[in-house]
């Protein structure tokens, strides 16, 4: 048995869209299901008319039936699957494009059971394998912790693409089919996967949604890249004169790297396999290291914001300001750029006695914040340093 726990993702945002919709079945569960061996069935009368009926579908049903749940364990299921993946993706789309995702993801399911089973169907697994298929595609490097128990029992950590890929998707969708005698509907499900995994690629590649260096559209660029230049190698490509030819070309000094270069290549890697291994505590360490050979190196844009977020957690606030404030200049265009604007601000107000940097972070994070709580919080502490 392997059940996913947690992932190693942290949200920006409070993912509101994603609880109301958790709590949404979860009232609509408790209102509809009436277990009665004498009924028809296990829902109440009033709610059978919403359960999806290929044979004769009404429009509201391409929804509705994604509310309805079984039993306990049907809707428990759902949403403690909903809630491990749902809440980043509903961070990264925003509270109205996820809620529209989340129903598009319900439809899109209807209709890919309706293309081959008439049997009437229930229940969220099919909006959940969308963005489930969503979190594959935006997430795939972030580790998913995982809970095993077969002969001994514990927790390893899986990159996400290969857990939903393989496990998810694969094996529990494809190849038990085949070997189980269930009701599930496995080709709802598949439907949901292919919208959010398409549909996900589709946001990314037009630029509706910004990318990152981590996703999976990322992931694709690299891997075409390295094949164009394998392929071009493997054909005898000369970069000088083209295929096969000879260029002389005028040799130029080339300064020889300074004697801490193999021990920064060295510190960068392991700062990389710490953030990997989700040891945030010694790759602090490791970059204080880093730049003490070398105040210039700039990490990737998550190690970097996750070690500012670890010193900050440890209350080493002088450095979590310094990496902050390489942050803001490195990677200005970040998408959640306002919430680095606002630790930052709160740190030089209240742990380090500079008002004049804290209320121009402050007002910067600002103008950016959509959360009601955080604009809140951010305008209490303008004016209580306006007040000083």
């Amino acid at each position: 048995m392997l059940l996913p726990i947690r992932t190693n993702v942290r949200c920006y945002r409070t993912p509101y869209a994603n609880y109301a919709i958790i709590a949404v079945n979860v009232i609509v569960f408790l209102l509809s299901y009436w277990p009665d061996e004498r009924a028809r069935g296990i829902l109440r009368p009033w709610a059978e008319q919403f359960v999806f009926t290929p044979a004769h579908p009404f429009l509201w049903q391409f929804i509705t039936y994604a509310f309805l749940h079984s039993g306990f364990l049907h809707i428990f299921g759902n949403m403690f699957f909903l809630y491990i993946f749902g809440n980043n993706v509903n961070d990264k789309l925003g509270h109205f494009g996820y809620t529209c995702f989340y129903l598009a993801g319900a439809v899109f399911s209807a209709v890919g059971h309706t293309l081959i089973n008439s049997n009437p169907v229930m229940g969220a697994s099919g909006a959940v394998a969308a963005v489930t298929g969503a979190y594959l595609v935006l997430f795939p490097q972030t580790l998913i912790t995982i809970a095993y128990w077969f002969i001994f029992i514990g927790t390893v950590d899986v990159p996400a693409i290969y857990f939903i890929a393989l496990k998810m998707i694969i094996l529990d969708n494809v190849i038990i089919r085949y070997t189980a005698n269930t009701n599930v509907a496995y080709d709802a499900h598949l439907a949901g996967y292919t919208f959010g995994i398409v549909s996900s690629l589709f946001l990314l590649a037009t630029g509706l949604l910004s990318s990152s260096q981590f996703d999976l559209l990322a992931m694709l660029k690299q891997w075409n890249r390295r094949r164009v230049y394998r392929d071009a190698i493997s054909a005898g490509y000369d970069p000088y004169t083209g295929m096969g030819g000879k260029k002389s070309i005028t040799a130029r000094e080339i300064t020889k790297p300074g004697p801490d270069e193999p021990q920064i290549r060295q510190l960068r890697e392991d700062i990389a396999n710490s953030v990997y291994r989700h040891d945030l505590q010694t790759a602090a360490q490791q970059y204080l290291n880093l730049v003490s050979l070398d105040s210039g190196q700039i990490l990737p844009r998550q190690h970097l914001l996750d070690i500012a977020n670890q010193f900050a957690s440890e209350s080493e606030y002088n450095n979590a300001a310094s990496v902050y404030e390489k942050f803001l200049t490195h990677y200005a265009n970040y998408e959640h750029i306002e919430q680095v604007e606002l630790m930052l601000g709160i740190i030089y107000s209240r742990y380090l006695e500079k008002p004049d940097l804290a209320l121009n972070h402050l007002r910067a994070a600002e103008k950016k914040i959509v959360d009601p709580a955080q604009l809140l919080m951010c305008r209490s502490e303008i004016e209580k340093l306006q007040s000083r």
